[in-house]
């Protein structure tokens, strides 16, 4: 019998019931969530040797909760509030070591480059564009978008981000909106 991701009480039978190591439980959390947590990862931090950093962090991180996991949540629901979590706290360390400010989603200001109706903007750029945009939110509207984008449910994603359904609803909304509008402008701050 395998881990399911559906349930936190199914995990917690095959825990129950097949003697697993930490080491190994580890093992198929890594290859079930490398994916996921790699894209996390880049969404938290844009510099690849700090974003391996928080990589590894968030694989310490995730070996060292396993005893705390109790089933009361999906599998899938508590590697990302670990996840999220730990890449939370790695921005607040940067952003304090660095003094650089965050700002409010509201407050976000961008700068449009020359519009050429002769340039097709390519892929590669539009998604540049996203990730910057996406890496001046805020931590917890950051988290949120990348839920989202990881395909989890709306309730999963207020479970996660410890807000209500309808205040995630409405976050999501706002973000949508927001950067929908700065990428057909081409604006990139």
């Amino acid at each position: 019998m395998g881990i399911t991701t559906d349930s936190g009480a199914d995990f917690a039978m095959v825990a129950a019931e097949e003697p697993v190591g930490q080491d190994a439980l580890y093992e198929r959390i890594s290859a079930e969530f490398t994916a996921p947590l790699t894209r996390l990862a880049r969404a938290y931090e844009s510099d690849p040797s700090l974003r391996q950093d928080l990589l590894q962090d968030i694989h310490i991180a995730l070996w060292r909760s396993l005893s705390a996991f109790e089933g009361r949540c999906s599998l899938r629901t508590w590697v990302y509030r670990v996840a999220h979590n730990t890449a939370a706290t790695h921005v607040l360390r940067r952003r304090r070591r660095l003094l650089k400010n965050l700002v409010d989603l509201d407050e976000i200001e961008i700068a449009s480059e020359s519009p050429d109706v002769d340039v097709v903007v390519d892929e590669a750029r539009m998604l540049s564009r996203l990730h910057e945009l996406v890496q001046r939110l805020k931590p917890l509207d950051r988290e949120v978008f990348v839920l989202y984008l990881e395909g989890l449910s709306m309730e999963d994603i207020a479970e996660i981000a410890g807000l209500s359904e309808t205040n995630t609803r409405t976050k999501l909304h706002r973000i949508r909106t927001l950067l929908a509008a700065r990428i057909h402008t081409g604006d990139t701050r």
